[in-house]
């Protein structure tokens, strides 16, 4: 009944929601995040179960010396979401995870305003739109792989991100920030904006020296 279904969500809020992390590949969860987990236990399950498998792969080497070690906006930031959240639609409806990436980036913006850091860096507005996009290629690569296993989504992944179809941030190798006229930003004169002149690229950019 209806009271026995109030219990059952607050068992599972109370017992597997708050000790965890919704997003495995986050340091940490936010209140957003857990108001979604509170209206969405299944799919929260399911995303926790999933995200502990894909954290296993997403932290093997071969991962950084096929791509870069950049987890904020490189190809590694973008193979991280692509590959969580393309798993997690092989087995939770679209319109959720929507919800739920909008959660993560409402939690980067909280974020942002505290002064605090996500992987070693500030959030910015750009950061949050490659976040979106990368997303939302998850979502399509997911409606049309459903039967493929976590090996073979961060193969199909990899593939991706080399052939361009993903988006991340221009920089130099050295990991500094270009704009998109390839000037290097300084980024202390932006330390206290969301708003930063970065320059969003394809994924099989070339970074230059």
């Amino acid at each position: 009944n209806f009271m026995s279904m109030i219990f059952m969500h607050l068992r599972l809020y109370i017992h597997i929601f708050l000790p965890l992390c919704i997003f495995a590949q986050s340091p940490s969860y936010s209140k957003y995040e857990r108001k979604w987990a509170f209206f969405h236990p299944f799919a929260a399950v399911k995303v926790k179960l999933i995200s502990k498998k894909c954290y296993r792969i997403y932290s093997l080497q071969f991962i950084r010396t096929e791509l870069d070690s950049f987890s904020n906006g490189g190809k590694l930031d973008a193979f991280r979401h692509i590959f969580f959240m393309g798993a997690f639609a092989q087995k939770v409806k679209i319109k959720k995870l929507r919800k739920l990436g909008e959660a993560h980036e409402k939690a980067n913006y909280k974020m942002f305003l505290n002064s605090c850091k996500e992987f070693g860096e500030r959030g910015d507005s750009l950061g949050s739109v490659m976040d979106i996009l990368n997303n939302e290629l998850a979502f399509k690569m997911a409606e049309q792989n459903k039967k493929l296993s976590l090996i073979e989504l961060q193969q199909l992944v990899l593939t991706e991100i080399k052939h361009g179809t993903a988006i991340i941030v221009k920089r130099k190798r050295n990991g500094n920030y270009l704009d998109c006229r390839d000037q290097i930003i300084d980024l202390k004169i932006y330390s206290n904006r969301w708003s930063v002149p970065k320059c969003l690229v394809k994924s099989n950019y070339i970074y230059i020296d």
